[in-house]
């Protein structure tokens, strides 16, 4: 997906209308939607009562139409965690047949007009930090910023995309008016050899190495030091499941540790690449030590 914000007239973009759901009808597409992406007819989903309710009471629920057609949609709520008004972005989902439009890419940003005109300045959201594909969407594109790690987050769950694996998830904390964020939104990311030297250049803390089906494993977890660090996730968890699928649980306690270690450490994940070495594709998450916290300003002297 690219990170340009999309070009519109009205409401209209590249072939997608992108709009607030209004009809009753509306609603049981995204139904539709969700079950189609995770492949069951009988998926749970977020109930169309609930939609209604979150859209006329502080919520959004968005959707990309070709005509008529939901092509996908993504819904976020009000949240409040003691001292920050946010949203938190629940739930992003495109129909198969359409994932290779961009179309996640603009429904956030969607998103993040919609926001903007509420006076809100920060999304908030969670996702599985195996995912290359959401990764390079949350973090290459939108400039989002994960900052906590959350193991076993939903518990067991039956679906497709989880069965087997613990439900780990990152936050990511999505600052709009961010320049930096601003700047990805553009479509402003480092090259492709700027990625190349920065991952020469950086310290491994999860290395790995082709497994039996000549799919990376991981082998070894170290802590970050340096400058820069890199954290290497699967290119295709898909591949992994369907090839190497005694390998999960190694990626999901490997990777555990080492973003808990980073973290500690005071490491921040500040980018993401898929990095073409020796004809293979990678995907890693890049890590800085995270800059020093600004010094409060010295009291005024002088006499009152």
């Amino acid at each position: 997906m690219n990170g340009a914000v999309a070009t519109a007239s009205g409401d209209r973009v590249e072939g997608f209308r992108l709009r607030r759901l209004e009809k009753p009808e509306e609603f049981r597409q995204l139904e539709e939607v969700e079950r189609a992406v995770a492949g069951d007819p009988g998926a749970p989903t977020v109930p169309v009562p609930l939609l209604r309710a979150l859209q006329d009471n502080g919520g959004l629920v968005l959707g990309a139409f070709a005509d008529i057609y939901l092509a996908g949609f993504t819904v976020s709520m009000i949240g409040w965690d003691g001292t920050t008004l946010f949203h938190y972005s629940h739930l992003t989902a495109v129909r198969p047949e359409y994932q290779n439009h961009h179309l996640g890419a603009r429904l956030k940003s969607f998103q993040r007009e919609e926001v903007l005109k509420l006076g809100l300045s920060e999304v908030r959201w969670v996702f599985d930090p195996l995912q290359s594909r959401v990764a390079g969407l949350t973090v290459r594109r939108l400039g989002a910023r994960p900052d906590r790690y959350y193991p076993h987050y939903f518990g067991q769950l039956a679906d497709a995309s989880n069965q087997g694996l613990e439900t780990d998830r990152m936050r990511a904390v999505w600052s709009l008016a961010n320049p930096a964020v601003e700047s990805r939104l553009a479509g402003r990311t480092p090259s492709s050899a700027d990625d190349r030297r920065r991952w020469d250049g950086s310290s491994a803390i999860v290395e790995t190495e082709p497994g039996e089906s000549g799919i990376r494993v991981p082998t070894a977890v170290a802590e970050p030091s340096g400058a820069s660090a890199h954290l290497e996730i699967p290119f295709d968890l898909a591949l992994v499941r369907e090839h190497e699928p005694k390998s999960l649980r190694r990626w999901r306690h490997a990777t555990r540790d080492a973003f808990r270690a980073a973290l500690d450490l005071g490491y921040v994940v500040d980018d993401f690449a898929v990095v073409s070495a020796e004809h293979e594709r990678r995907s890693f998450y890049f890590l800085a030590p995270a800059p020093p916290a600004a010094a409060p300003p010295a009291p005024a002297s002088g006499k009152l």
